[in-house]
């Protein structure tokens, strides 16, 4: 079988919320960080076979398959086609997993992963709110959702079952955000 590896990576700065890039448009932000790797990588860009980002919530200025409009909006070459995948928070990570398998098959040799989101523009929960209001339904509706979860989706209650599932004691997880928080900090 063959192989796949990271060959280059590449993300945007972090900001906060209605910070210094609470205006600038997803799209754009997921371009710079296409023109970046290409410029780091010196891949023919019209050597890539597919685009796949995670961005877990498509609506407004995310909607419209923004792996696909970020590429372009780099002025890329409109013969690479994209996808984006939404899995939640884990939606990048499950890009790059896409990515790995289509190389490993053999059905591809070269696919960019990433992500975008931007949560000044697009909160969180925005698109279930606006389905909401405009009696769209609710997104974590249907009868057997609500049996099996009858006080509906909960991270905390999911984490919780993660810890005790592979035996993470909280104090060693604490340990492991502190100390990620504070190379973070060293590195900037």
């Amino acid at each position: 079988m063959t192989e796949a590896f990271i060959c280059g990576a590449v993300r945007t700065p972090v900001g906060k919320r209605g910070g210094g890039l609470s205006t600038v448009h997803p799209t754009d932000l997921g371009a710079h960080v296409l023109e970046a790797l290409i410029s780091r990588t010196a891949v023919d860009p019209a050597a890539i076979d597919d685009v796949i980002f995670g961005c877990v919530t498509q609506i407004g200025a995310q909607a419209f398959n923004i792996a696909r409009t970020s590429w372009l909006a780099a002025n890329l070459p409109d013969t690479v086609p994209g996808t984006t995948v939404d899995r939640q928070c884990g939606s990048s990570l499950q890009a790059l997993h896409f990515a790995a398998q289509g190389v490993m098959s053999g059905t591809a040799e070269l696919i960019v992963a990433g992500g975008v989101e931007a949560m000044s523009q697009v909160p969180i929960w925005s698109a279930v709110n606006v389905g909401k209001e405009h009696g769209l339904g609710d997104a974590v509706g249907g009868e057997g959702f609500h049996r099996r979860y009858p006080s509906g989706p909960d991270q905390f209650r999911g984490a919780q079952m993660i810890a005790e599932r592979w035996g993470l004691e909280r104090g060693v997880q604490e340990e492991f955000a502190l100390r990620s928080h504070q190379r973070a900090a060293a590195a900037w």
